[in-house]
């Protein structure tokens, strides 16, 4: 369960040799009937997130009545220590699942912020606005930078999230002269304590990612946040989105503090907080190497996934710099959309629909061969691994790998990889063209 996957290995064996296929051999590859949105069916999944959400709603409600009544008397709880038994595993069982519920929200929000889920660009962001508001996200200001970051996806200058630390940013000495004691003095630190960080991060990244632009691109200036119609992430026209997503969340707020006024606010944390906080574990961004959330952070932190500087980055290079993984299984198809298992598709196709994107994932890859990444690691522990290894990139390098506390990096690009895709007069407007031209690269 604890170790890593064979594909992951696989890519550990293999120095690193960038991608010369092109954009247009991608797309060509993909049946145009995947591309076509499909309304009513998407409405069907919207439903069946909100009735899901109620279920659970209306299951949390029950607890206390099938616990006093010893399950309608099927199961006798004449023990103090039975009753309180039963009841902490009910309430574990609702926090887990509806955490699963806001998450989905959250999930097919995302989805809606693309614009992929319906023809009307009004129906998009209505809906998207009322289920990210329920789960306290602000739709407009996430979909205005998460947008902006599929449009320069692991550009070490330009993406706007997920940006890696620099050798600089921990004052390390240069790689030449580093010691171990360097490295040490740094950036070791007990299992224990980096479980604490882990546990106590999740819980506060996405708020101080919002609030703080917490490993948000560093070209922004300090100050920069989510809240701001004026803030350096946004443009004069989204001005007015972003005013009303706050407005989204003041009225949320009111609402759970009404709710926790007339039924106490014990009620409120265990009704919503705590599945609250379990939905920012799945699926929120990261704020710095240190602050991670699950499914985000794990689609573009990898030891064996690279980072580009401008001269090599094409926006094929940084769509394919991302990991497909089979996280929660078939509650993660159910319930996240597809956002992890087949987020590789959705980097090159945020335009289509989720439920596409499978038939999507198997078309490109047999394109992309070596160059698809898929991660069977169990997701725990490729959060761990993560966390851990992918500390810092170096300043320096047209292409970089993280490296870990040791200043050791994964992996390696392949030894003169670079030239000779140069040399073959690669350059990144061909492999990004779509139209009908002959490439100058294969």
């Amino acid at each position: 369960m604890f170790k890593n996957g064979p594909e992951y290995n696989e890519r550990l064996a293999r120095p690193f040799v960038p991608p010369t296929i092109t954009l247009k051999e991608l797309h060509d590859a993909v049946p145009k009937h995947l591309l076509q949105k499909d309304p009513l069916r998407s409405t069907g999944y919207v439903l069946r997130d909100v009735f899901f959400c109620l279920l659970f709603f209306a299951f949390g409600a029950s607890i206390e009545r099938l616990v006093s009544s010893s399950f309608g008397g099927f199961v006798p709880l004449s023990a103090p220590w039975q009753v309180s038994l039963a009841r902490t595993t009910l309430w574990l069982v609702y926090w887990w699942w509806q955490g699963i519920a806001f998450a989905s929200f959250f999930c097919i929000a995302h989805e809606l912020g693309h614009g992929t889920l319906y023809h009307s660009r009004w129906a998009n962001n209505i809906l998207g606005f009322l289920l990210d508001t329920f789960v306290l996200a602000p739709f407009f200001a996430w979909k205005a930078s998460h947008n902006a970051h599929h449009k320069a996806v692991n550009s070490v200058e330009r993406d706007e999230n997920y940006v890696p630390h620099l050798r600089s940013h921990y004052n390390l000495p240069p790689k030449e002269r580093a010691s171990t004691a360097d490295y040490a003095e740094v950036l070791e630190e007990t299992p224990l304590f980096t479980m604490i960080r882990m546990f106590v991060m999740q819980a506060m990244g996405w708020w101080l990612y919002l609030t703080c632009n917490k490993l948000g691109s560093k070209m922004y200036p300090k100050g920069t946040n989510h809240f701001s119609p004026y803030s350096a992430l946004f443009k004069k026209e989204q001005r007015m989105g972003i005013f009303i997503s706050d407005v989204g969340l003041i009225g949320m707020m009111s609402l759970l503090y009404l709710f926790a006024r007339s039924f106490g606010w014990k009620a409120l944390v265990m009704y919503y907080i705590i599945p609250y906080m379990l939905c920012n574990h799945w699926y929120r961004p990261p704020l710095n190497t240190y602050c991670t959330v699950m499914i985000t952070f794990l689609h573009h932190s990898d030891p064996t996934i690279p980072h580009y500087r401008r001269e090599e980055w094409s926006f094929l290079r940084g769509a394919a710099a991302t990991v497909d993984r089979p996280t929660l299984g078939w509650i993660g198809r159910f319930f996240f959309h597809n956002v992890a298992h087949d987020h590789v598709a959705h980097h090159f196709f945020s335009h289509v629909p989720f439920y596409n994107q499978p038939a999507v994932t198997e078309a490109i890859r047999r394109v992309l061969g070596e160059h698809y990444n898929y991660d069977s690691t169990n997701t725990f522990y490729a959060l761990y691994r993560s966390f851990t290894e992918c500390v810092f990139i170096e300043d320096e390098g047209s292409i970089v790998f993280y490296k870990n506390k040791w200043g050791d990096a994964a992996r390696v690009v392949a030894d003169g990889a670079v030239a000779a895709i140069k040399e073959a007069r690669w350059r990144q407007e061909k492999q990004d063209d779509l139209s009908d031209t002959e490439p100058d690269c294969e």
